[in-house]
């Protein structure tokens, strides 16, 4: 098999700073090394490969792109291109930094106590306590603002009543960021140690998509937590989707690694594969194929960038970052669908990557917003104009 290059056709290379350059050699160097070897047992046997999140740490890909409290305080666009490379390897590795970082570090950074942030974060930066992060429900998906999920408080403490499902990282995570409604109708987040009483994390079976991902429910029954543990930043259901914000731009970027990776492994593939008495590279369905995943996949990666530059700008909003995810997964889920078009029979077969980054693509194509719920986002931003829930 041919090594992994990247996919550059417009040389975007020269858009980037020898830092960035530097920094997605070195993951991606890592990827070649550390995940491909493991990938396709994991994915195989539903596991995740816990045992790489140090590394991960010592990378500083995990909140890389928050300032202090042992956080890398890397830039965003360092961020995305480290998600893209990731999610090369697999949906599942880049959803675990994703999480960590995005889901689990910002709230704490953003709405948590200087107590709060010195005591989780670094220790979460350096892969030393793994997060989760409860927002959906059993009956609260694309509308998260009508959870079911309680805290009532108690004197000093709150108690929790309620589920989260579809949860990355759940079961094995030290801790989760619930949001809950409190008793005045508003959402609050609430930090849930792993341990405390009332609190189960059961895995979930039965996944083909993101197999090499631990995805969760979690309980609670009567579950008391401090009051302590509430982010007193946070106000109402912005708070939570500020958060989806930070993880959707990631998924921006992953989700075009995922995309390059298809349309290396078809390009190699086309070119070896004789059907004919030639390659079926030299074929024009084929080529057309391959035209059509490069062309998106440049356009993809235009689009990051420039999100990237603007967010680092603070220049951005939400509706470009709905944009980018809605795009980006979009492309991504073409490429897979064409990738294992082009390589035949063998595309069912996990000893090629079409069909787990097809799986994968699934999940990332749902989660964090559906396709339909970024038109609706940007919809609504264009025309000041609210489709969500009209008939």
């Amino acid at each position: 098999m041919a090594k992994y290059k990247g996919v550059d056709f417009m040389n975007l290379d020269s858009l980037f700073s020898k830092e960035e350059l530097m920094l997605r050699d070195t993951v991606r160097k890592f990827v070649e090394e550390e995940i491909m070897p493991i990938i396709t047992e994991h994915h195989r046997n539903c596991t995740f490969p816990k045992e790489l999140v140090p590394a991960f740490g010592e990378m500083g890909l995990l909140g890389m792109h928050l300032e202090g409290y042992g956080c890398p305080g890397g830039t965003n666009v360092e961020y995305g291109i480290a998600m893209q490379e990731l999610e090369r390897g697999d949906s599942a590795i880049r959803s675990f930094c994703s999480v960590q970082g995005s889901l689990c570090m910002f709230p704490i950074w953003k709405y948590g106590s200087e107590e709060q942030k010195n005591k989780y974060l670094p220790k979460m930066a350096k892969g030393e306590l793994i997060g989760c992060f409860g927002l959906t429900e059993p009956d609260a998906g694309s509308d998260p603002g009508s959870m079911k999920t309680k805290a009532v408080k108690d004197g000093n403490t709150y108690i929790l009543n309620g589920a989260k499902m579809w949860i990355t990282n759940g079961t094995i995570a030290d801790l989760a960021i619930v949001w809950a409604k409190t008793e005045d109708g508003n959402i609050r987040g609430f930090i849930v140690e792993k341990g405390t009483p009332g609190f189960e994390a059961p895995e979930m079976h039965g996944k083909f998509s993101l197999r090499a991902s631990v995805t969760s429910e979690l309980v609670f029954n009567d579950c008391r937590i401090p009051a302590e543990n509430i982010l007193p930043g946070s106000n109402g259901l912005k708070s939570p989707l500020s958060c989806l914000s930070e993880a959707r731009y990631g998924i921006s970027w992953g989700a075009l690694g995922a995309a390059m990776a298809c349309y290396d492994a078809s390009l190699n593939y086309a070119k070896e594969r004789i059907q004919f008495g030639k390659p079926i590279a030299s074929f024009q369905l084929v080529q057309h194929k391959l035209v059509y995943m490069l062309t998106e996949i440049v356009k993809g990666q235009l689009l990051a960038i420039q999100l990237g530059r603007e967010k680092d700008k603070g220049t951005h909003n939400y509706a470009m970052i709905s944009m980018a995810k809605m795009n980006n997964v979009k492309v991504a889920r073409e490429c897979a669908k064409l990738a294992r078009e082009i390589h035949g029979a063998n595309g069912i077969s996990d000893e090629y990557v079409p069909i787990r980054h097809m799986l994968n693509i699934e999940s990332v194509y749902t989660y964090e917003g559906t396709h339909d719920i970024h038109e609706l986002i940007i919809g609504r931003y264009i025309t000041g104009l609210d489709a969500f829930g009209s008939n």
